[in-house]
């Protein structure tokens, strides 16, 4: 008996342990968790707000000192002190956040079809979409950009590198998950014809 044979004629709940599951349940949680950050910074604005403002500003880049203290002039230059572009900036992140969590939830949709027998390519395609975009935001945006060009690395009170690297690692563990080669991907398209024969 082949391996694709014992696969077809285990019971259903076997799907429980299986790849595509495991990739799928990091897909709806980092969907779940970027669709309430987005939620959480459109009906509470102010508070991540202040946040931007802060780390653009550059104006607690001093290691702990008062706002404004103590701040490097050689890195100054590179500081945001205009409340427009603060809140483009933001609404921009919102956006980019409400997007990706679209993009999630869309791929949980195709998870769930892959699981009654259509396959799994399209949720692989739109999950490993929004993952990426996940990464962007966080490694891209609040690392590279926030962290390193606007020096939030240097701020005690406005430094969300940590934050952005546990989010960046778990996206980027379920788009390890979604690229394993895995006889399990196939196996939610054969499993209808194998019940029939």
């Amino acid at each position: 008996m082949s391996t694709t044979d014992a696969q077809a004629r285990s019971p259903r709940w076997h799907v429980l342990g299986s790849l595509p599951f495991a990739a799928a349940a990091l897909v709806l949680v980092n969907g779940l968790y970027i669709l309430l950050v987005a939620i959480g910074n459109i009906t509470d604005y102010g508070t991540n707000f202040d946040f931007v403002h802060h780390v653009l500003a550059m104006d607690t880049t001093n290691f702990g000192q008062d706002a404004g203290k103590g701040l490097d002039p050689d890195v100054m230059w590179r500081a945001i002190d205009n409340p427009v572009l603060w809140n483009v900036a933001y609404i921009g992140v919102i956006a980019w956040e409400s997007l990706t969590a679209i993009v999630l939830i869309v791929a949980v949709v195709f998870f769930v079809r892959g699981f009654l027998g259509r396959g799994f390519q399209t949720a692989r395609v739109w999950a490993s979409i929004g993952l990426v975009m996940i990464i962007l935001l966080f490694v891209g945006g609040f690392i590279t950009i926030g962290g390193e060009w606007f020096q939030m690395w240097r701020s005690t009170a406005w430094n969300g590198l940590d934050p952005a690297f546990r989010n960046s690692v778990i996206a980027g563990i379920g788009l390890v998950l979604l690229h394993l080669p895995s006889p399990r991907w196939d196996d939610a398209a054969r499993r209808p014809r194998a019940e029939e024969s």
